[in-house]
């Protein structure tokens, strides 16, 4: 983590969200209690700051200032609205073409799905504001820097980004493996949102139960998976495909 993109102490990180700072991800030593530690996570609930719980060596490797039991990573990118991005993407007369990261976890996954959501012209990124990958180094890095060009919206819970989604007349797919329908012979040539799930889990089945449609690839090998990055980039090009 580069220093210009971190905050260390409680206090610090409290005066920080308070300003308006684009705030990533807060990491929390596991044991520190206090009355000060109890302020930092009211101020980070009341603004759906995503934070973790990690032991004392972690922030240690991220700072060797005195941190108090908590470092804080500042995002190199501001966040949209969901209502202005889908706003903005149905007035400008494009058929809308949307990626949702169910709690995709690992950021250098995150970086290398933004740069293929780049390259295959995808309007915008929705992830949850907890649980999700950081938008770190390590993100705008295996991005290519395509971070910087696409918009990432985030939303407290992707349930809710799915309904407005549909309620805008845009059908949501999911990709996974608990369906027999073959991504190759579902239409994606209309406005569409495709959903991927996190790297161990999938998309969680409460999404499944509200999507549109649920899809998977063919598989012929003996591994029954693929990498999360892999996968995305198989459905954001089929979609291309059949648009083209």
């Amino acid at each position: 983590m580069k220093k210009d993109q971190q905050i260390f102490g409680i206090r610090a990180i409290i005066e920080a969200i308070q300003s308006g700072t684009v705030i990533d991800k807060v990491f929390i030593q596991k044991d520190v209690q206090g009355d000060l530690m109890k302020e930092l996570m009211k101020v980070m609930k009341q603004k759906s700051i995503n934070f973790s719980y990690v032991p004392v060596e972690k922030l240690n490797r991220f700072t060797s200032n005195n941190h108090q039991g908590a470092v804080a990573t500042i995002s190199p990118i501001g966040f949209v609205e969901i209502e202005n991005l889908i706003e903005n993407v149905i007035d400008s007369g494009k058929k809308p073409f949307f990626l949702i990261l169910d709690q995709l976890s690992d950021a250098r996954n995150f970086g290398a799905i933004i740069r293929t959501a780049e390259c295959t012209g995808v309007d915008g990124i929705i992830i949850q504001k907890q649980g999700s990958a950081p938008v770190n180094g390590d993100t705008v890095k295996t991005s290519a820097g395509a971070v910087f060009n696409i918009p990432i919206c985030k939303v407290d819970h992707i349930k809710d980004a799915i309904f407005h989604l549909q309620a805008s007349g845009i059908k949501t797919v999911a990709a996974t493996e608990k369906t027999d329908q073959n991504i190759y012979n579902i239409s994606l040539n209309e406005p569409v949102a495709i959903i991927m799930g996190s790297e161990d889990r999938g998309i969680n089945p409460s999404v499944l139960k509200i999507v549109d449609e649920k899809a998977k690839l063919p598989m012929f090998g003996t591994i029954g998976s693929l990498n999360v990055s892999v996968a995305c980039g198989a459905f954001l090009y089929e979609t291309v495909r059949q648009r083209s």
